[in-house]
């Protein structure tokens, strides 16, 4: 919905743009002052609509497997990602953790029918439960086999895993994966586009590192879960 009244938008203002130098050419107040105030009245609503949503709007965690998909500058919503694997290890070749390192295993795949498209300037960082916020461990990454960058193109039938690392503190609370994608202009119109994660006071949708408290010690040979290994 926020796409398709973004490019309602788009289109209204284009439209406005033109009947506009029509009221001007011909000297009509009468048009001038009509597309005017639908004009406002659109952008009332369009307003209201923005800061409703997201007011609105809940924090979600996503489990293992979950995707989640970015909208891009050209208004598309095909890149997706999910966490498919987390590991928990106090070393990784000869780096120590401080706390604990936390292996993520990242999946990235397109909906795409036919374009060839890959992430934007990924930034990738850990919230927990009191807020603070940690960067990836990059020195540590080095430590693991080669892995693609996040910015890889990919096909629609193609997807590709990353794993990421993270140095966390031993007693963290709650710990979630944040990724965002784009440059600057990108972060602009998802500003302002419709009930999209990075549309202006929306709340965020994270990735869970750790299983939840019901499921901890009920899976045997799971395809995907939790490993601690120290």
């Amino acid at each position: 919905m926020g796409v398709l009244l973004m490019l309602m938008t788009i289109g209204g203002l284009v439209a406005a743009a033109i009947l506009l130098g029509i009221a001007w050419l011909h000297e009509s107040p009468w048009l001038r002052k009509f597309v005017l105030g639908g004009v406002t009245i659109w952008f009332v609503f369009y307003i209201a609509m923005l800061f409703g949503f997201s007011l609105f709007s809940t924090e979600k965690t996503l489990a293992l497997d979950e995707a989640k998909e970015y909208c891009g500058f050209y208004l598309d919503c095909y890149m997706h990602t999910a966490v498919t694997g987390v590991q928990l290890k106090k070393t990784i070749g000869s780096a120590t953790a401080k706390g604990e390192f936390y292996i993520v295993k990242v999946k990235v795949f397109s909906s795409a029918r036919r374009a060839t498209l890959g992430l934007l300037t990924v930034d990738a960082h850990v919230v927990d439960a009191n807020g603070r916020t940690y960067s990836r461990d990059i020195d540590s990454e080095s430590q693991i086999a080669p892995q693609p960058d996040f910015e890889k193109k990919i096909s629609p039938a193609e997807s590709f895993e990353k794993e990421i690392v993270f140095d966390l503190p031993a007693d963290v609370r709650n710990p979630r994966l944040d990724i965002r994608e784009g440059y600057g202009i990108d972060h602009v119109i998802e500003a302002l586009l419709i009930d999209d994660e990075d549309s202006i006071f929306h709340k965020r949708n994270y990735f869970a590192l750790s299983e939840p408290p019901a499921l901890a010690g009920r899976l045997t040979e799971p395809q995907h879960s939790l490993v601690i290994d120290k």
